[in-house]
């Protein structure tokens, strides 16, 4: 970045990204009236020096984002994703939900069970789920993240080691055919806690967010039950983990 045209291109993309998670090569350089070469090139410099990630098509903050931000990005896949997990949520026992803006659509589908409990860490999806007639929402305890909307740290750990759930439905900043990642350290540690307490890991991710990578591994895909996206399960992106998982939707 040497010219002041190249420094208001950068201001603009790290805005973007910082305010809705990922932004992709076209749009970007559509907005910018520049060639997606260019874009890409501005990509590559910002991953080299950890601002950003690439993903197929795009790129994506490397960092937390806002809940605010992050629920306007992608929310029609978001809801398909969650249409496809409802039939997933039992009617009674325990289950388990992290603070992901994709579960908290799913939370927003549940409107009434027989005698569900909803265990979470996200303070959003706790408060959709209230007077929900047969579901009763139970938070972790702990620090509040508010660059995610969630609670973690020690307790939140603490009190998931006592519990056990049927299910722990989430999403991820990234997946690869290894592990799920997290944006946070406390994060990704908060949902191994999760993993270890469930029966069944349930991940529903943006197709954006496959082959890729974050900050720290959380919840490995030897774990993984049900992986869905906005996909139809035999599209080709989902070939390598459709090998792999029990269940593609």
């Amino acid at each position: 970045m040497n010219s002041l045209a190249a420094e208001e291109r950068w201001n603009w993309l790290i805005a973007r990204l910082k305010e809705s998670k990922a932004i992709s090569l076209s749009d970007a350089a559509q907005s910018l009236g520049v060639s997606e070469m260019t874009v890409r090139r501005d990509f590559t410099a910002m991953e080299e020096r950890g601002i950003a990630r690439r993903v197929r098509g795009g790129a994506v903050y490397s960092g937390p984002v806002s809940f605010q931000g992050r629920e306007r990005s992608h929310a029609e896949e978001k809801a398909l994703i969650a249409t496809k997990l409802l039939p997933l949520v039992p009617s009674s026992g325990v289950i388990a939900m992290d603070s992901s803006t994709t579960m908290n659509r799913l939370a927003q589908m549940i409107l009434a069970s027989d005698d569900l409990t909803v265990v979470t860490n996200g303070l959003s999806t706790f408060h959709v789920l209230q007077d929900r007639p047969g579901v009763t929402a139970i938070l972790t305890g702990g620090a509040a993240d508010r660059r995610s909307d969630s609670l973690v740290g020690p307790v939140a750990t603490a009190f998931l080691e006592s519990m056990r759930f049927s299910s722990f439905f989430a999403s991820a900043a990234a997946v690869d055919e290894r592990s799920c990642y997290e944006d946070t350290l406390e994060e990704a540690e908060l949902k191994r806690a999760f993993a270890r307490s469930s029966a069944h890991v349930v991940i529903g991710v943006h197709v954006e967010k496959l082959d890729a990578t974050a900050t720290a591994a959380s919840v490995p895909v030897d774990r993984v039950a049900v992986l869905a996206t906005e996909l139809a399960p035999e599209a080709a992106e989902l070939a390598a983990y459709a090998r792999h998982l029990p269940t593609v939707l």
